[in-house]
């Protein structure tokens, strides 16, 4: 039997995770006297790994200043979740569309910038973690683009390439889809544009998870 395997991001796919992120970035570079980071800006970067993401924000630190931003943005995040002030709601629809592909048969997956911790903790405040039978974390892998979580999500579970669909919000989601040679839907409800979707490689964006879930014969 085929295995048909769906990974989706989680910020700005599964969940609406801007105002932590935000939060949080804007925290770590007051700490170290740096004036907050545009927050259109830190939207854009949602997706990436930590690292490359701060990199994105600050071009002109040094590694030690990106490791101190990387330090301190890492334990804000995590004293907000702790102490259950982290808001991350998930999209309207979501869920239901979630429980309905695990009918159809489909293997599901996630392929986050987030943390192991930060995704396993998001998953199971929605209830939805025995839904997700791979987890892929910017712990463990390259920040997208690279295609090391694709890669690493398709021999976990044994699906082929060419039933595995990439589902996301960003270009990094689609280019990371591009680069592992698998499919790659884009959705218009997170940080990036459907032009940027497209461009990046996007073969369809859905506009709402009704229409997503029609794009998953």
């Amino acid at each position: 039997m085929t295995v048909r395997l769906a990974l989706f991001d989680c910020d700005g796919t599964l969940v609406d995770g801007q105002a932590g992120v935000v939060g949080a970035m804007e925290a770590a570079f007051a700490e170290h006297g740096l004036p907050a980071p545009d927050r259109h800006q830190v939207r854009r970067i949602v997706g990436l790994s930590l690292p490359q993401a701060i990199r994105m924000l600050l071009p002109e630190a040094d590694d030690e200043l990106n490791r101190e931003l990387d330090a301190s943005y890492r334990r804000i995040f995590r004293a907000t979740r702790e102490s259950g002030q982290l808001v991350e709601p998930l999209y309207d629809g979501m869920a239901e569309l979630v429980t309905r592909l695990a009918a159809q048969g489909w293997v599901l997956g996630v392929a986050t910038g987030k943390s192991q911790r930060g995704l396993e903790h998001c998953l199971a405040a929605h209830s939805l973690t025995a839904h997700f039978a791979t987890l892929q974390t910017a712990d463990h892998h390259p920040s997208k683009p690279h295609p090391a979580m694709i890669e690493a999500a398709l021999a976990e579970t044994g699906a082929a390439r060419e039933a595995c669909v990439m589902i996301g919000d960003t270009q990094f989601d689609m280019a990371m889809a591009v680069n592992a040679g698998v499919r790659a839907l884009g959705v218009d409800w997170g940080y990036h544009t459907t032009q940027e979707l497209f461009d990046a490689g996007a073969e369809a964006v859905a506009t709402s998870p009704a229409h997503l879930g029609d794009l998953l014969p």
